[in-house]
């Protein structure tokens, strides 16, 4: 029972005064009588009501009939004064109560006794005041909580009523008062809008609001209030602009302005200027407002009003309006697809790729087409993080319901003679090892039953002949034969014994480097092949031509290998001609510019703090040192570009380690985005002021950059760069436009470039004004990042986290109805930031996130692969598959060397659990590359504890599914236009290959039973903070959808969220509480749900890395570097090895205190909250 039923129940009992006058009033009007005793009892009844809260409470309370015994009396009184009593009572009510009181006012039918009330009334002669104001400041309460309010005042016939009331008693301001209150509500029914309009109610709103006076201010704020509403109208605000009262608005505001000097009137002011911005929705109130000079007019106002904090809701909405005014642009380019161009090899039938090539090419895709649906709903100074991200708060309508979809149900999609294709790349399965230097030399040789050892046969879990399942056994029963003893090698570190060989191991780490070194072998199973390895020998740089080597002296030759030696170049050298002539087998290769006359050497410094960049590397991981600037030109040379890149960033080139030091994430300063807006629109209130000159052009290949010295010089022609466009704004202003997609005409937000010819001291701002999404870490901390190679010549070659007055917001440039798929007035968005450089005539790189190219990619691998220890670990570089252009997606094989090539260890290794991994299906996610470089070196680690892991799971991994995308620059596409994430349903081999062989790679495990243990996707995530995991389920997807009835009849093991779980306890960036594990339907053609789905993979996930930092855990509040997502992946490998453990504790010979571990898990995380 709720609690005012107690108390309506105790009042009851009591008798109360209010209940018993309430009982005297229904009583008086069963009886008819005499009108003097209902006007005494309502009389007294408004006493009680205007001075004890308690009588309203009980009056209003759940069961009580008194609001029945009022509005029956008002209904059929006949006396004048009942009637006002019981309006007075009804007035005090829902004055006191709040909205509770008048919605139950309305649930009791009041709207529509008092709306027939009012129409009554109105038929008297004279019309009586005080009635009129009573029943009109009652309705102007309950009239919002009624939904079909406006409805029934049209039927009624009250809107002229109110309308004429107004116009009638103009002078009147306490009856006006409450009837611009009502009509404010007829309002927000756009029907009653219109029809209020052709009556001439705009007309009227401007005959009361007018210049700046001291009084009646209550009444101006109601009808500016009023005219707001009515505005919201199109056709009153066509006819507001064509009576010119958009000039009068900005006057009166104006007026308000200058006499308000104490800002006493704030709401009035406020309420003019959202008059404006209802009649700006549309076009011509837009181009009404700029003839009447409203952009300079709101400009300067604002501007004077930055000083009064109190004032910010003034500026906000000055703000949101001279944003919707500023004329939407087009884009400054000849076309909005991409600068580049491939042609595809098969043509989608449907999809936006078809659409972009089934444009005439005449068509002009970047033409501003935006109309009245502009947005209005522009975002304010102090947005919501993450306001559009809907991963974490699912809409409904994409959760799939579908029970039968949700059921994992393997489908093999290929027949076993097509799979058969990936068997080569299987050859773990089948390998005896008869030709290897095995750690274990004399292993205790097998007795066979008496027989001589032939050759192994070793079953594997996918074998289904009667024959093996016997060979299966008989393996089984042999290895039960073993000496119980068994070899000391073969037994398998625990918990603890990995803490005590974790300490001896750091001793032996090098030792067993060289030794690996020693015995490295150039077999197809540790590597590439021979032809391969002897082509890349023979591709060398060649010598500078001798006219150019002049001015270079010894810096210049070692640009092309180890970068500290240039620190000695003190002399003038020639730019991008002199790096740029080298030429081997008709293709150039050459670093950026770089004046080594500009090379400042620390004053500190001596000759042995040339190999400090080298130290620092060292000294990074107890794992060999990955970069090779002489092994990335090699690799460069063999990759396979659209624009034939002939440059190498210096970064990619000299490399990146951590830095020494914690980067926080940013705080913004307050206004920070209200003062870009405005120095934006100063662009169209001071064009004078505007320079306009383009000085960066991919479309234009005959451009030439200009020589003055104080313009910025840009380049992005290099592996991984984006950028098309750059014209210079202001001396030291620039907008920046990043390249679309190949083959698409969005996807902009991953950039990479290169900045050289600044001056020290100077703050530089860079505006990249066609970005796309609603929203961006950069609102929230997140800085660009720089590279100096300055300071890299300094030893200190890193990636480092800049900028200031950042932020992200709607800009003047919209996109065509062809560029939006059919939508108008698409706005794109800016990301702006300010730099000062330190060093003079420098050359710095920018990027969206940590770079990791293609290249990159293949030298790592190089390196891992030659560092290795081959008796100890299993190593295989293969190639998967090659790219629309040609370049090769490497697969790669780790595990543990099995102990000897006899039968029990050639069995154990053959049958060890699969974990499939994956990486960089969207080129701009770079943070994936960081953590699968993590996963990758903790693998081939001397570690004990990655030697156990390797001796636990063969690990398949696709380090990098879209390679094309990341070597062209591309945000999320590969070269075909589209999203190969959401490729997976129904790859095209044609189109798709990385995916549909991948794919294929997981339907010959689950084909031959060797179902992947886990599946997971690394990605990165541009508008969520830490690191985090989507899986799959189906309880807690049917439960998102409130169908709890149905989520309770399912049972599913919860196995899932074990690995998670165990990620948030060991990994210091990761967070459980942002992981979901729910199925949409517009994610049913990821990875994640396909490997799920059709493969069978329970534990398949996408594992989410932010772009921007951690606001939870060891790391919170500091933006995220690549040491810390080296961590993580290094920290998914330890929990890979727990979930090992967990599943088979037997098999580990764990403690019984551990046997519980996986339930405590799963029981602690499984209880799902809303």
């Amino acid at each position: 029972m709720s609690k005012l039923k107690v108390v309506s129940d105790k009042s009851l009992t009591n008798n109360s005064r209010i209940v018993g006058l309430l009982a005297q009033l229904e009583k008086i009007n069963t009886e008819s009588a005499e009108s003097d005793s209902a006007r005494y009892v309502t009389s007294k009844i408004l006493h009680l009501a205007q001075s004890q809260e308690k009588t309203r409470r009980e009056m209003t309370a759940k069961g009580s009939t008194g609001m029945e015994v009022l509005l029956s009396t008002l209904e059929n009184t006949k006396d004048l004064q009942t009637t006002l009593n019981i309006l007075s009572i009804l007035v005090e009510l829902v004055s006191a109560g709040g909205g509770r009181r008048a919605s139950f006012l309305v649930a009791k039918g009041g709207s529509q006794i008092l709306l027939q009330l009012l129409v009554n009334a109105s038929k008297e002669s004279p019309l009586n005041e005080e009635l009129m104001v009573q029943i009109h400041s009652v309705l102007a309460k309950i009239g919002p909580k009624d939904k079909k309010f406006g409805v029934k005042a049209r039927i009624n016939g009250t809107l002229n009523i109110t309308l004429n009331l107004v116009k009638q008693n103009l002078q009147n301001h306490r009856l006006v008062l409450p009837c611009l209150q009502l009509l404010r509500v007829y309002s927000a029914n756009s029907v009653n809008s219109v029809s209020l309009g052709k009556n001439g109610v705009v007309e009227l709103m401007f005959k009361i609001v007018g210049p700046f006076s001291k009084k009646n201010s209550g009444l101006m704020k109601v009808a500016l209030d009023t005219l707001a509403a009515l505005l919201k109208s199109k056709t009153n605000a066509r006819r507001a602009v064509d009576r010119g009262y958009v000039q009068v608005l900005l006057t009166i505001y104006v007026d308000w302005h200058r006499h308000d000097n104490r800002h006493r009137h704030m709401l009035i002011r406020k309420g003019i200027l959202q008059s404006l911005k209802s009649v700006t929705n549309i076009k011509l109130g837009r181009k009404a407002f700029i003839d009447a000079n409203g952009m300079k007019i709101l400009y300067n106002t604002s501007q004077e009003c930055l000083a009064v904090r109190t004032l910010d809701p003034l500026v906000n909405t000055s703000s949101l309006i001279m944003r919707k005014c500023f004329p939407k642009n087009r884009l400054p380019l000849p076309t909005i697809k991409s600068s580049f161009h491939f042609q595809l090899p098969v043509i989608p039938v449907t999809g936006p790729v078809a659409q972009l090539y089934s444009l005439p090419p005449e068509v002009d895709d970047v033409v501003d087409e935006s109309d009245d649906n502009d947005d209005t709903d522009l975002e304010a100074e102090n947005e919501t993080e993450n306001e559009d991200d809907l991963d974490h708060h699912f809409k409904n309508d994409d959760i799939e319901t579908d029970i039968n979809k949700l059921k994992p149900q393997q489908e093999p999609g290929r027949t076993i003679e097509e799979l058969k294709m990936y068997e080569h790349l299987f050859p773990e399965l089948v390998d005896d090892f008869q030709d290897y230097d095995l750690i274990s030399k004399e292993p205790k040789p097998l007795v066979f039953e008496g027989k001589v050892r032939g050759p192994i046969v070793v079953p594997t879990a996918g074998e289904e002949s009667s024959g093996n399942s016997g060979s299966l056994r008989k393996g089984v029963v042999m290895k039960a034969n073993v000496s119980p003893k068994g070899d000391k090698d073969d037994k398998k570190l625990t918990f603890m014994d990995m803490a005590k060989e974790d300490i001896k191991d750091n001793g032996r780490t090098l030792q067993q480097q060289q030794l690996g070194d020693q015995h490295r072998t150039t077999s197809s199973i540790h590597g590439l092949n021979n032809d391969i390895v002897k082509a890349l020998d023979r591709i060398t740089l060649q010598n500078i031509p001798s006219k150019t080597a002049s001015g270079l002296t010894a810096g210049m030759k070692k640009d092309y290998s180890l970068p500290l030696t240039v620190v000695s170049c003190t002399k003038a050298c020639p730019h991008v001609s002199t790096c740029g002539n080298v030429l081997f087998e008709g293709k150039a290769v050459q670093l950026g510019k770089l004046c080594c006359a500009g090379v400042e050497t620390e004053d500190d410094e001596d000759t042995e703090s040339t190999s400090s960049v080298e130290q620092a590397s060292i000294d990074v991981s107890d794992g060999p040192t990955l970069h090779d600037s002489d092994l990335y030109i090699e690799i460069v040379k063999n990759t396979k570009s659209i624009p034939e890149y002939s440059e190498v960033a210096y970064p990619d080139y000299f490399g990146h380690i951590p830095p020494p030091f914690k980067e926080p994430i940013l705080e913004r300063p307050y206004g920070v985005q209200r003062t870009k807006i405005a120095q934006d629109i100063e662009r169209l209130i001071y064009q004078s002021d505007i320079i306009d000159r383009v000085v960066y052009d991919l479309d234009n290949p005959n451009y030439t950059i200009p020589e003055e010295a104080d313009i910025l010089k840009f380049n992005s022609k290099f592996e991984s760069g984006n950028l098309r466009k750059v014209i210079q704004i202001r001396k030291n202003e620039y907008d920046l436009i990043l390249n679309s997609d190949i083959n698409s005409n969005h996807y902009h937000q991953w950039f990479y470039f290169e900045v050289s010819g600044m001056r020290p001291g100077v703050a530089y701002r860079f505006n990249i004004i066609n970005c796309e999404k609603s929203n961006s870490q950069f609102n929230y901390g997140m800085q660009p990042l720089m590279y100096s190679v300055q300071e890299a010549l300094n030893a200190r070659p890193w990636w480092t986290r800049v900028g200031t007055d950042i932020c992200y917001y709607k800009n003047h440039f919209s996109r065509s109805s062809v560029a939006a798929g059919g939508q108008k007035g698409k706005s794109y968005y800016t990301i702006t930031f300010t730099v000062s450089f330190p060093h003079k005539d420098d050359v710095c790189y920018f990027a969206y996130h940590y770079p990791y190219t293609y290249s990159t990619l293949q030298m790592h691998l190089q390196k891992l692969e030659s560092a290795h220890n081959p008796q100890q670990i299993y190593f295989r570089k293969d190639v998967l598959c090659e790219t629309l252009s040609g370049n090769s997606c490497p697969l790669v094989t780790i595990t543990a060397m099995p102990e000897s090539n006899y039968y029990e260890h050639i069995c154990q290794f053959r049958n060890r659990p699969y974990v499939f991994l994956s990486a960089r299906v969207h080129p701009g996610e770079t943070n994936a590359s960081w953590v699968m470089k993590g996963t990758l070196e903790y693998l081939m680690s001397n570690n004990p504890t990655a030697q156990s892991l390797r001796e636990c799971y063969i690990f398949k991994i696709v380090p990098m599914l879209n390679p094309d995308g990341v070597i062209n620059g591309n945000h999320r596409c590969s070269l075909s236009g589209e999203d190969l994430n959401r490729q997976w349903q129904s790859p095209n081999p044609d189109l798709h290959p990385t995916i549909y062989h991948a794919k294929g790679l997981l339907q010959y495990l689950a084909a031959v039973k060797r179902l992947p243990l886990v599946y997971c996707d690394y990605h990165g995530h541009s508008r969520k903070k830490n690191v985090f995991m989507y899986g799959c389920s189906i309880k807690e997807t049917v439960w998102h959808t409130n169908d709890n009835a149905t989520s309770c009849d399912i049972v599913e093991d919860v196995g899932y969220r074990t690995l998670p779980k165990i990620l948030s306890q060991i990994a210091p960036a990761f967070c459980m509480s942002s992981c979901s594990f729910v199925v949409e339907k517009s994610k049913e053609s990821t990875a994640r749900v396909v490997v799920w789905r059709e493969i069978g993979v329970q534990r398949s996930y996408t594992m989410e890395s932010t772009l921007c930092g951690c606001d939870q855990g060891k790391y919170k509040g500091l933006q995220i570097g690549t040491r810390e997502l080296e961590e993580m992946g290094a920290k998914f490998c330890t929990g890979l090895l727990r979930l090992k453990r967990l599943t088979s504790p037997l098999e580990n010979n764990m403690p019984s205190s551990m046997l519980d571990f996986e339930n405590e898990l799963i029981g602690s995380s499984c209880k799902v909250t809303r």
